[in-house]
């Protein structure tokens, strides 16, 4: 028997349109999770509520080792690059991979699946009749789809939701390797946010700076500005960076094509990354031990 889901996956191509299409999960999947040491906590909500926010608060005071699974969102998947970066000890993983590992587990274990937010939460799922459904939602939110879903409701960002006729496009962006100067980022993250090209209601994205940091800014439509937080990783002090970086927008008539050249044009050079490199280590020389 196979489970099938409703999603907005996310996609390689950079100038790709979020289509509602169906995803396969094999049954055997989420049996296993009944049939291993695994439990099941699904976290669903609109977009840019607080998922992966509610999730991380939950990691960063578990005792037991954890699995985290961002359910539909293809192979660009911000959430699960930033957890994994947040939470070395945390396994993180796509559907493709999760059936292979609860499959390896010997000790108890809770697997927290993130579930975008355009999955049809009324189809009849196993991992949905057995485990914890936490909805995360504004409190002003009174009557929903989420509502009838959910176990416990627990409340998240105070933000506008859409009318699910009109869902959003998703576009999503690889960054790997590349590298932006402060100034050029906040500029284009900006204009990204501020409507230049299309109306964004959400925007993550993971970043690298020439003095080796790895920042993650995200962006919601109706909350106080852009966020940023740096990334406790190792600078990266030697060549263009070899670990995830990529860009999640969320919202209607999205420009991809110029984004992706705006976010192109924006990239430093192979020379501008070395002059800054050589120059971040003669300034802090330790660095250049790194």
């Amino acid at each position: 028997m196979r489970i099938i889901l409703i999603v907005s996956p996310g996609n390689n191509s950079a100038t790709s349109r979020c289509q509602l299409k169906f995803v396969i999960f094999h049954q055997s999947t989420f049996i296993g999770m009944l049939m291993t040491h695994a439990s099941i906590v699904a976290v669903a909500g609109p977009s840019g509520v607080g998922k992966t926010t509610w999730i991380a608060q939950c990691l960063s005071e578990a005792s037991q080792p954890a699995i985290y699974v961002p359910a539909g969102r293809g192979d660009i998947s911000v959430e699960l690059a930033y957890i994994g970066y947040r939470f070395p000890r945390v396994r993180v993983v796509d559907e493709k991979q999760l059936s292979h590992l609860l499959d390896t587990l010997s000790e108890p274990t809770v697997v927290y699946v993130e579930l975008d937010f355009s999955l049809d939460l009324q189809l009849p799922l196993p991992m949905q009749e057995s485990s914890r459904r936490v909805a995360i939602l504004p409190s002003s939110l009174k009557d929903s789809r989420w509502h009838a879903w959910a176990d416990e409701m627990v409340p998240g960002n105070e933000i506008a939701i859409f009318d699910p006729a009109k869902m959003p496009d998703l576009w999503t962006m690889s960054l790997a390797g590349q590298v932006f100067d402060a100034p050029s980022l906040d500029d284009i993250t900006n204009e990204l946010t501020g409507g230049a090209y299309g109306k964004v209601h959400r925007m993550k994205g993971m970043f690298e700076l020439p003095d080796g940091r790895s920042f993650h800014v995200d962006f919601v439509e109706g909350l106080d500005g852009l966020e940023y937080a740096e990334l406790n990783l190792p600078r990266w002090l030697d060549g263009r960076p070899q670990r995830f970086s990529g860009i999640e927008v969320v919202g209607w008539n999205l420009e991809g094509e110029t984004v992706a050249q705006t976010l192109f044009d924006g990239c430093l050079s192979d020379e501008a990354i070395a002059h800054y490199q050589h120059q971040y280590k003669s300034l802090v020389p330790e660095a250049a031990a790194l």
